[in-house]
């Protein structure tokens, strides 16, 4: 029975990632990647249900990190999160699959058509006041563990003039703005890309 029917996400080969340079962890030169990850000649969209059992693809995973002043938007996923394997862990990300179905039957995606989708899920779950800004930081890559093994995550670093956040989603509970200490106190009751956002919050400027 399909877990997922009819949403198809964009995904990269497990071996172009192999090709650019694999790594586990946090990587902060996101630029040796991108271009390549975001060139439509190599990415395209298959079904999920295909996606999350085949380590031969990377699904993208766009993640948002959320800093206001010195202290970084903390949540906890709710029971209902659409990642079963991650429910009830902290995170320190707003994370989502970039979906065929928000790009009008289009194969594959450029730089442009992907920040849309970013700023799309974002907008879907959370509600922001003020102006902000936002960059990519870093790549995160976790081999150690199933949900790791098929997806990469882009990390984006927002910074806000406001701390007044709200969520969109029931599955995004207990927000709160943490300082780093408070965050590392916590550390062990993260997911683990959260865990190696962390490790590297302090370089990341």
């Amino acid at each position: 029975m399909s877990r997922y029917p009819d949403e198809n996400i964009l995904v990269i080969p497990r071996a172009l990632f192999d090709e650019l340079g694999a790594f586990q962890g946090l990587c902060l030169e996101p630029e040796r990647y991108l271009p390549a990850i975001l060139n439509p000649a190599n990415n395209l969209f298959i079904p999920r249900d295909d996606a999350e059992e085949d380590p031969g693809y990377k699904q993208i995973i766009p993640y948002a990190i959320f800093r206001f002043q010195d202290r970084y938007l903390h949540y906890v996923r709710g029971g209902g999160s659409g990642e079963k394997r991650l429910a009830a862990k902290g995170s320190i990300g707003i994370g989502g699959h970039i979906n065929a179905e928000d790009y009008h039957a289009q194969s594959h995606l450029d730089k442009d058509t992907y920040t849309i989708g970013v700023e799309r899920e974002i907008d879907e779950e959370l509600n922001l006041t003020g102006p902000l800004t936002q960059r990519i930081v870093a790549l995160i890559n976790d081999d150690s563990n199933p949900v790791g093994q098929v997806h990469l995550g882009v990390v984006h670093l927002f910074d806000l003039s406001s701390p007044e956040v709200t969520s969109n989603e029931d599955n995004i509970t207990e927000l709160a703005f943490l300082s780093l200490d408070e965050l590392t106190a916590r550390r062990d009751r993260l997911e683990t890309w959260s865990q190696h956002c962390l490790d590297g919050l302090a370089r990341l400027g």
